[in-house]
């Protein structure tokens, strides 16, 4: 049994995720489930001591980096939490010192934030005329280089994707990703027994809880479609969902299931309640709760990324090292007690390695008027 309570609460076939504000809890030990540390020590090779420590650090930056965006202002070049820190990009020295009050350090670049993303918009509003080939996996804006980052297959550099490059150039500073790069793909997946939840022939996993219902990824179900439990007990429907574009969707629950404000540990780790949601910076670490390969960690790699599926380019992603295989879709997103976002989609698998994206959970609350449920 994968539950450390009894299974006949359905609410606990809920895998909770998210991402931007909620208030975060203050950084504490009681905070933080002894679990997760021992799964952030296994993932990232420190003592458990080092990873409290870390997660305290990083709950810290997040605190600050909304506070540091703000004094930036249009100087803002993006954030990064790196050696224990965030680290804040700006275009000139006066921001510099108005975010350097706020406690990030700080490092002038030439491109602002709104530079890169003008930039990265220019190239999705190509991929929608379908100039872009497929062999180009995803762009996204980096404030470390402040450049568009194209990821683009490994050996499938041709003179279309040459073509392609050089337009992008045209609109900015680029950097060409090829080593270990593979087309992303949604991980749902067909029927298997006991798992959280059902869509026809599809199995996924379930998001974070919000009051009346859950989260979840937008490619498992449209509007409308029903949905059953683990148990193959019916369990609600699909009250909004949108795929591509976005990826995301939100169940409106019913049947007896209630809705709890916990992310499945599947006895790798104690299961953990959701306090809130935040957007980590890039550079924080990240876990993921899915009811395929269960609980796996890394770090996040990008945000506001543009991937392309073969169903069509989904915008606003964030980029894990995360591992994850078909039947985590819409799965748990978490740092600390801080919800992240949804599981969408990646390359690889649990055994050699790979890469996931999800969707942040504040687009996902805000669109469809939803409240988190928290602990």
């Amino acid at each position: 049994m994968r539950f450390t309570v009894p299974r006949i609460v359905p609410a606990l076939t809920l895998v909770l995720v998210g991402s931007m504000f909620t208030a975060p809890a203050q950084a504490s030990g009681e905070a933080m489930s002894p679990g997760l540390l021992s799964a952030m020590s296994s993932a990232f090779g420190l003592t458990e001591q080092q990873a409290r420590l870390r997660l305290e650090k990083e709950q810290r930056a997040s605190v600050i980096a909304p506070r540091a965006e703000a004094e930036a202002g249009t100087a803002y070049a993006g954030s990064w939490f790196e050696k224990d820190r965030l680290v804040v990009a700006v275009t000139d020295q006066a921001a510099a010192r108005r975010v350097e009050a706020t406690g990030a350090e700080t490092v002038v670049v030439g491109r602002s934030a709104g530079s890169m993303t003008a930039h990265k918009n220019r190239l999705d509003a190509l991929s929608a005329t379908g100039a872009v080939p497929s062999a180009v996996a995803s762009w996204h804006p980096d404030p470390r280089t402040g450049t568009v980052v194209v990821n683009v297959e490994a050996g499938k550099q041709t003179a279309e994707v040459a073509a392609f490059l050089d337009k992008a150039r045209r609109f900015g500073a680029i950097t060409v990703h090829t080593e270990g790069v593979q087309q992303p793909q949604p991980f749902a997946a067909g029927t298997v027994g006991g798992d959280p939840y059902y869509t026809g022939n599809v199995r996924c996993s379930i998001g974070f809880s919000v009051h009346g219902g859950y989260v979840t990824a937008g490619h498992c179900g449209g509007s409308g479609q029903q949905v059953y439990g683990w148990d193959r007990s019916w369990q609600g429907q699909f009250a909004g969902s949108s795929f591509p574009g976005n990826d995301y969707a939100w169940v409106r629950i019913g049947g007896g299931w209630w809705t709890v404000p916990v992310v499945l540990g599947w006895g790798t780790v104690s299961d953990v309640l959701v306090r809130g949601s935040w957007e980590a910076p890039i550079g924080t670490s990240v876990c993921r709760s899915g009811s395929t390969t269960h609980w796996h960690c890394g770090v996040i790699q990008s945000r506001n990324e543009t991937i392309r599926y073969a169903q069509g380019d989904v915008h606003q992603m964030a980029g894990t090292s995360v591992c994850a295989e078909g039947g985590d879709s819409g799965g748990s997103f978490i740092t600390g007690d801080q919800a992240q976002g949804v599981t969408s989609g990646g390359y690889g698998n649990c055994s050699s390695g790979g890469r996931t994206w999800f969707q942040p959970i504040n687009e996902i609350l805000n669109v469809h008027g939803l409240r988190l449920h928290t602990a």
